[in-house]
């Protein structure tokens, strides 16, 4: 893909949400239409979410969903990562997790969390290279829970 990308916060519809899951649900391990209702689950994001997007040519390339609202015990937790697989392997998985690092540490959390599937062997790399280190206590079967410790 030779066509710009350009980044946005909290643009998109839960309609464009909804389509960006669906296009790419076959690359989540397991498919997310397995697990939950992408309609539902796209509103969910919608309207409780801080979301980091990707966007080339209008389409809602890539997205990063986070809630940043515990803010007792100063934990946010990233729901969703994807990027559509024609748009893989250019860095818009990374900058959109950098930018909700950045957005986390400047709302006052302490630590990001996030859960992935253990045989999504792509996405753990990228968790592992942007700093999140698996935590240890908490495996339950089939996912990873991983962590990065920002702020102070």
């Amino acid at each position: 893909m030779s066509a710009a990308v350009e980044y946005s916060t909290n643009k998109a519809t839960a309609a464009q949400i909804a389509a960006h899951l669906s296009d790419g649900d076959a690359d989540f391990v397991p498919p997310l239409s397995s697990r939950i209702e992408i309609r539902s689950y796209a509103n969910k994001i919608c309207n409780n979410a801080v979301r980091f997007e990707a966007w080339s040519g209008g389409m809602l390339i890539g997205l990063v969903a986070a809630y940043c609202n515990d803010n007792e015990a100063r934990i946010a937790y990233i729901t969703s990562v994807s990027v559509l697989k024609k748009w893989t392997g250019k860095g818009i998985a990374a900058s959109l997790l950098k930018q909700c690092v950045a957005h986390a540490n400047a709302s006052g959390m302490r630590l990001i969390r996030l859960e992935v599937s253990g045989n999504n062997t792509p996405a753990i790399r990228l968790y592992e290279k942007m700093g999140f280190v698996a935590d240890r206590s908490y495996q339950p079967s089939g996912s990873r829970h991983f962590c990065l410790a920002i702020g102070e």
